[in-house]
């Protein structure tokens, strides 16, 4: 099989984001799982320190949907690396939208994305989202940032 060009391989991570971003949009919880690989590592906001594999982490995301009536999502600054079979991606991420309790989300966070290509298809194998925060007590994350 001829290896394909790194802007046709970007292309295609760009698309599964852009796939990523209307799953979660849209609160669909098997087109979003479907995206990752079944060994994904995740370091998500929210605790533990890590998930892994797919069942962790679906009931994770299962529970963040649960917590919104509607989710908005946009991924700025996407920057990909790409080679025939591994790649990652980072970006600046806007979630926003209207919890379950009314309460308005409104933040921006860091991601870092790493994929694998097996069989012929790109799977997320690892994401890592962080928040900037206060390095002096009492350590608060720095919610308010905007790019």
């Amino acid at each position: 099989m001829a290896t394909k060009n790194p802007s046709t391989e970007e292309a295609r991570i760009r698309q599964l984001s852009d796939d990523w971003v209307a799953a979660v949009r849209s609160k669909d919880l098997n087109a979003v799982m479907n995206l990752y690989a079944p060994g994904i590592l995740v370091f998500d906001l929210p605790g533990p320190l890590q998930y892994e594999g797919k069942d962790a982490y679906r009931q994770n995301m299962k529970e963040w949907f649960e917590s919104f009536k509607t989710i908005g999502y946009e991924i700025r600054s996407l920057t990909i690396s790409a080679g025939p079979d591994v790649a990652f991606a980072h970006s600046l991420n806007h979630i926003s939208g209207t919890r379950t309790n009314s309460e308005e989300t409104d933040v921006w966070v860091r991601a870092t994305v790493g994929y694998r290509k097996n069989d012929g298809k790109w799977r997320i194998t690892h994401e890592h989202f962080s928040t900037p925060f206060e390095m002096t007590p009492p350590y608060k994350a720095l919610l308010n940032l905007k790019p």
